[in-house]
């Protein structure tokens, strides 16, 4: 699987231009599937919010707006309930998985439940396009500082990538770099802090960081 790991979306041509890379083809003639379920672990997102993500409204402009060939939702907590034969298909013929923020944690609870996280080392044309948690659960860690599920029982997730990200940089009072840098010294893991402006870009074994924005390496990358 190729990964874009972004903190606000393809915000900017840089990133725009990665994406369509990694299709390879243009956007219009892609098939999405967008993944809303981290949302429902955040008590900031709800209904209201998870609408705005399935209807590509403005706020969306930069994720499910970029005017997809087709867009359709892929919820993975009704994935248990109607079966791999299903729903597999639909991944499988997918082009781009469009992944919402909310908690990372329960992204990742799901991921596995359902059996997305098992299938996605069969998916090596597929690209994810992470925004936020739909970015951190690819890490093998978020810390303490971003769990907000209660029932998560600690803040590790699918290890996919072997850093971790601190999305949002400066785009809240709580997500400076002071923050981002007591946040790493905790990880034990390098880790990359990372503006709206900014993505990563994984594929074929490199790690490159695209960006018209500001970003921070931590720890040996």
């Amino acid at each position: 699987m190729k990964l874009l790991l972004t903190s606000g979306g393809v915000t900017n041509a840089s990133i725009r231009a990665a994406l369509v890379e990694l299709l390879g083809k243009p956007i219009s003639e892609c098939r999405a599937l967008c993944v809303p379920t981290a949302q429902w672990g955040h008590p900031a997102c709800g209904p209201s919010s998870v609408r705005g993500l399935v209807a590509a409204e403005p706020d969306w402009r930069h994720f499910t707006g970029l005017g997809w060939g087709s867009l359709g939702v892929l919820e993975l907590t009704a994935l248990p309930t109607i079966g791999a034969e299903r729903w597999v298909p639909w991944v499988r013929e997918a082009d781009a998985l469009l992944v919402d923020g909310g908690d990372a944690t329960y992204l990742c609870h799901w991921m596995r439940e359902s059996g997305l996280a098992g299938l996605l080392p069969s998916l090596p044309d597929t690209v994810w396009v992470g925004v936020s948690a739909g970015s951190m659960v690819m890490t093998p860690r978020i810390g303490a500082y971003f769990v907000e599920w209660a029932a998560a029982p600690d803040d590790r997730t699918l290890g996919v990538v072997d850093f971790s990200i601190f999305p949002h940089l400066n785009a809240f009072p709580t997500n400076t770099p002071a923050h981002a840098q007591r946040w790493a010294a905790d990880l034990g893991v390098p880790a990359y802090a990372i503006d709206e402006q900014t993505a990563i870009r994984v594929a074929d074994g490199s790690v490159e960081v695209i960006s018209e924005g500001e970003w921070t390496a931590f720890g040996q990358i």
